[in-house]
């Protein structure tokens, strides 16, 4: 694989090589040499547009980004997975003999390994135990969705080491998420773990519960333009019950409604306020409005990129950051004082109004905004935030064209 390629420049490749060179001798230390062990990354993916909407079935804009989860992994021949991680003091061990759920592993790392390998097994996949060590440059709490590229790189891993590479990247994203779901037990969409597995920008449907990706070929840097992240700070690990909230109350709208989701009943959901009152949540049919209008929003800008309409699609994301603020409310928690997003957002809208566009970024509550800024004002945009959110706050991003693979 062309690093240059993968990352975007020479230097970026150079940088991963130095990275790849550190976590070989890390590998060599623990396991005794590195003969034999393969690389594998995982990208974390930006979201461009579709707040929300894939636990409902909708619609997204997603697009996989240079920073990754990397592993360097080689079967051991036991039935242990033995993985080691440069974030942590001690390894993490699963017993591949044991596939069943572990109540006391929630929302670890021990519970996403068991969960892939439960969900590769139940599909008729070869498990078996293998050494690793995994570093990371999709931080925790970034909005580039961590989790995912962890848990496609672990199904990576056991597609390369006992099934010739030959899982489909959208069968990775699928049991990647039935594992967070089911074992790790956060509930969680779909999209993350597709545009993590799939890579490049995508237009993903998943109508139905299924995933139709389109590929689209765009150049944001030929207009003039730049992709970054803000985090604009606060830490949404323990936030599993706001995220959780949003699907919930979608979904009982659209039961209201007469569909098991959202997508069920797109059409009717705007006149449909006065059968909803009173029947269910306020709060719940703000957030059934949200998703009928960001879904339609979300083909408007597909559709923008593929006539090549910039205006359109950066009218199309400041939209979709407000509806998040107005409608969806993931924002901020209200029973907190701080509200470092909406900071951001109001920041980013007093320096780049008319030639940018702003909205949140991933799962919402705390963590990151997004930026579309022009590429001769970077500096100086990254200057104001990190004035205020501190050194390194600012993460310009480059769309990766592959997802998963092999190096």
């Amino acid at each position: 694989m062309d690093l240059k390629y993968l990352y975007g420049s020479e230097k970026a490749a150079l940088m991963q090589q130095a990275r790849f060179a550190v976590m070989r001798e890390r590998f060599a230390e623990k396991f005794s040499g590195a003969d034999g062990a393969v690389f594998v990354s995982a990208p974390g993916r930006t979201e461009i547009a579709g707040n929300h909407t894939d636990h409902n079935h909708g619609c997204v804009l997603a697009a996989s980004v240079d920073m990754d989860t990397v592993a360097l992994a080689r079967a051991n021949g036991t039935d242990q997975v033995t993985l080691y991680s440069d974030m942590y003091a001690e390894p993490f061990r699963v017993d591949l003999r044991q596939l069943e759920p572990v109540p006391e592993e929630k929302e670890t790392t021990l519970s996403l390994i068991r969960g892939v390998a439960a969900g590769l097994k139940q599909k008729g996949y070869a498990v078996g135990g293998f050494d690793a060590w995994v570093t990371s440059t999709v931080q925790r709490g970034s909005g580039l969705s961590s989790s995912a590229a962890f848990e496609v790189m672990l199904a990576k891993i056991f597609s390369v080491l006992f099934n010739n590479d030959t899982l489909p990247a959208q069968e990775n994203a699928k049991l990647s998420q039935w594992a967070e779901n089911r074992f790790f037990m956060k509930p969680c969409g779909l999209m993350d773990q597709m545009a993590s597995a799939v890579g490049g920008l995508v237009y993903i449907d998943f109508a139905g519960g299924s995933a139709q990706v389109e590929a689209i070929s765009y150049d944001f840097s030929r207009r003039g333009l730049g992709a970054c992240v803000v985090s604009a700070g606060g830490d949404h690990g323990d936030l599993t019950n706001e995220y959780a909230a949003i699907p919930a109350e979608m979904k009982a709208a659209a039961h209201v409604l007469g569909g098991e989701t959202l997508r069920d009943v797109e059409k009717s959901i705007p006149s449909s306020v006065a059968l909803l009152k009173g029947r269910v949540p306020d709060r719940a049919i703000l957030r059934a409005l949200h998703f009928a209008d960001e879904n339609a929003r979300v083909r408007r800008m597909a559709e923008a990129l593929r006539n090549d309409d910039i205006d359109a699609f950066l009218q199309g994301v400041i939209a979709s950051g407000e509806s998040s603020w107005k409608l969806l409310q993931n924002l901020y928690v209200p029973s907190g004082s701080n509200q470092e997003m909406p900071l951001a957002l109001e920041m980013s809208r007093r320096y780049l109004e008319g030639r940018g566009a702003w909205r949140i970024h991933g799962g919402g509550f705390a963590g990151t905004i997004l930026a579309f800024v022009p590429l001769d004002d970077m500096a100086g945009y990254t200057k104001y935030m990190e004035d205020v959110f501190g050194p390194g706050s600012v993460k310009p991003l480059f769309i990766r064209p592959e997802g998963a693979v092999k190096l």
